[in-house]
């Protein structure tokens, strides 16, 4: 989508009614979808982070950046996500965390980003991470810094890529929870999200389908 346009019409979303769980589950594993319908109600020792969902123009087009994190002996090695990280004491609110975060791992100055509104939050079991999306906007062309000791690498996804449909399949993998399942994923090229990050992305795609 042309960025001009995708600018001129995305401040509408600060007024939605998020799809929150109805579209997280599309994207859920089977053993989390009870612990979605439930609610969180055991989330009250859980920590806390927050993650940017940042779109920018790149040749005029607009994309969204996913960060690709290092191997490492934790729960999301490897894994794709968006850029973010736990919530510090000095943190003025969960949005300068998800700020702080994308500036530390992708290099972004918070100046460059407007934050347009929160999304519905996750729980995360395997880490106990109940996680708080933003939605940020940055209105020019994006050079991007990787903190090397955490991001191995970002995907830089256009949104017509996200909205197309075809992307979304199923695939085994082995987990934390479970030797092996099927589990919805976004298939980009040759890179698989899944878990908490492709429940987001499902409610942002949800949202955007909506006010664009």
């Amino acid at each position: 989508m042309n960025f001009d346009l995708f600018f001129n019409t995305i401040s509408t979303i600060v007024d939605l009614e998020l799809p929150s769980v109805s579209a997280h589950i599309k994207m859920a594993p089977l053993e989390r979808i009870k612990i979605l319908e439930n609610g969180y109600e055991n989330t009250i020792n859980a920590r806390k982070a927050a993650v940017m969902m940042l779109f920018y123009p790149k040749k005029g087009v607009t994309h969204l950046v996913l960060i690709i994190r290092n191997e490492y002996s934790g729960v999301h090695s490897s894994q794709i996500a968006f850029p973010g990280g736990k919530v510090e004491d000095f943190d003025l609110d969960l949005s300068a965390t998800a700020l702080r975060e994308t500036f530390e791992e992708i290099g972004i100055p918070s100046e460059k980003i407007k934050v347009l509104r929160d999304f519905s939050s996750i729980y995360i079991p395997p880490s106990n991470f109940l996680v708080f999306p933003f939605l940020g906007i940055a209105s020019v062309e994006l050079d991007f810094i990787l903190q090397k000791e955490e991001v191995a690498g970002i995907i830089e996804l256009p949104l017509s890529m996200l909205l197309d449909e075809s992307i979304v399949i199923n695939k085994s993998f082995e987990t934390s929870y479970a030797k092996l399942i099927d589990v919805p994923v976004f298939q980009i090229g040759e890179h698989s999200v899944w878990g908490a990050t492709a429940m987001m992305l499902s409610e942002l795609k949800d949202a955007l389908k909506i006010v664009l």
